[in-house]
């Protein structure tokens, strides 16, 4: 909004006065509700609406940084700022980004702000979260419990200006609902969940939401141990897309360039199965992880960062691209105001490189003579993210020639997740976003599985 710019401005022009060389200031505005219903009722229901700026400062090569909630406090955040710029470090690759193109028709491309639900009403987002709980338990008799069947409802904008020209703002909406389930049958309970978000209303369906994570408690009823043995596995899209979350952080410059990442100087060479593409976007419409811009008002782009297995690059904000000699790549994020840019992922997401290596999902789990379709992974993110090494528990389907023949829980699944990655050897074609990191089921070649 106008007022926003103009005290935005107000805040470069007085932190410049004060002798820092650039001066950026972050605003961010969200209005959110979140629901939670147990038994049919609502259980718990919050409404919040947040504003908060910060203000980044470089002077004399040096960053000083400060935030606030309160408009009337700017003066003290410049001052801050500022200030903590005097002891900092200096620092030769510190820079803020400038103004590249029309903004304006970048903002108006990106689809991210659902107007028809921008100012929900409460009882509609109250029959939402609702159906999710009835969808759930209409799934199936012996559903017997819920938890957490939850619903989120925000809207806010984002406002960046710097002293290099950049001046951009961008509304956005964002829904997402979650739940998980309990089956019980002879004495025996087990559990299932599901989750999804977007940033329209509409692309959600509460009720299979509901339903998936009943099926997913259902079908684990009646579970099993299976001898230690090696044998393909099918990971389903929602574990393939928490490995691919454990991954992410390895394909960012700043892990690279602090030594924290698997592919470290792999740029150029083959790192994964020649069968598949990462890739990231911040362009994919309605998508959690999509906007015009970073957490830097750089415009965002697609970038395919492992094509056929072989690694083409990293993900980089302004900072890290000055140090490696190269621009941004548009993926600046921060945490919200109170935090400084990091480089991390838009939308990150697995596919097959080409049509031939992509099977209907029944085909993945038909193509096994034996082996264990995995349906959920316990501690993925426990997986050291800097050797890849990796040892969770899973649960799952076990497959003979190709059927499902009962379900297995306690078992365990060790390796490197570059490893991993290397033995895909087909995609499903069910590819599905968690957050914003997406991912098809994945036929991975004989893998280790322990009782």
């Amino acid at each position: 909004m106008k007022t926003d710019m103009e005290f935005a401005a107000r805040a470069v022009e007085l932190a410049l006065k004060k002798g820092a060389d650039q001066a950026e200031v972050y605003i961010k505005s969200s209005k959110n509700l979140s629901l939670e219903v147990k038994n049919l009722a609502v259980d718990a229901i919050e409404s919040s609406l947040a504003f908060g700026y910060s203000l980044r400062v470089i002077k004399d090569g040096r960053l000083g940084f400060s935030y606030s909630t309160s408009a009337d406090e700017i003066e003290s955040v410049v001052k801050n700022a500022t200030e903590t710029a005097r002891w900092a470090d200096k620092d030769k690759y510190l820079d803020l980004p400038s103004r590249a193109g029309n903004m304006k028709d970048d903002i108006s491309k990106i689809e991210i702000l659902d107007r028809e639900a921008l100012n929900i009403k409460e009882d509609e987002a109250i029959k939402h979260v609702l159906s999710i709980e009835k969808a759930a338990k209409g799934f199936d008799s012996r559903i017997k419990k819920t938890r957490k069947a939850s619903g989120t409802f925000s809207s806010g904008e984002i406002l960046i200006l710097n002293s290099r020209g950049i001046d951009i703002s961008y509304p956005y909406t964002k829904f997402a609902a979650q739940v998980i389930t309990v089956a019980e049958e002879n004495n025996e309970a087990q559990m299932g969940w599901d989750a999804d978000g977007g940033r329209f209303l509409k692309d959600i369906s509460f009720e299979n939401v509901g339903i998936n994570a009943a099926r997913r408690a259902v079908q684990m009823l009646g579970s099993k141990k299976i001898n230690t043995i090696k044998a393909p596995v099918v990971l389903d899209n929602s574990v393939a897309a928490e490995f691919l979350g454990v991954f992410a952080s390895s394909l960012t410059a700043e892990s690279v360039q602090k030594g924290r990442s698997l592919l470290m100087g792999k740029a150029g060479q083959k790192v994964l199965s020649s069968k598949i593409n990462f890739i990231d976007s911040g362009l994919i419409p309605r998508r959690l992880g999509t906007r015009p811009f970073d957490d830097e008002g750089v415009a965002t782009s697609e970038k395919i960062l492992v094509k056929e297995g072989i690694l083409q690059g990293y993900l980089y904000n302004t900072y890290t691209a000055k140090k490696d000699m190269v621009s941004s790549t548009g993926n600046a994020v921060r945490g919200g105001y109170t935090g400084l840019p990091s480089t991390g992922i838009s939308n990150l997401y697995v596919m097959a490189h080409s049509e031939s290596d992509i099977m209907p999902f029944t085909s993945l789990l038909a193509s096994m003579d034996r082996g264990l379709y995995i349906t959920e992974a316990m501690g993925v993110h426990t997986a050291n993210p800097i050797s890849g090494e990796f040892s969770i528990g899973i649960s799952g389907l076990w497959i003979e020639n190709g059927a499902i023949k009962f379900p297995v829980k306690e078992a365990v699944i060790s390796g490197n997740i570059l490893d991993l990655f290397k033995k895909i050897e087909a995609a499903g074609d069910d590819i599905r976003f968690y957050g914003n990191i997406g991912a098809p089921s994945l036929l991975i070649g004989p893998t280790d599985i322990s009782a």
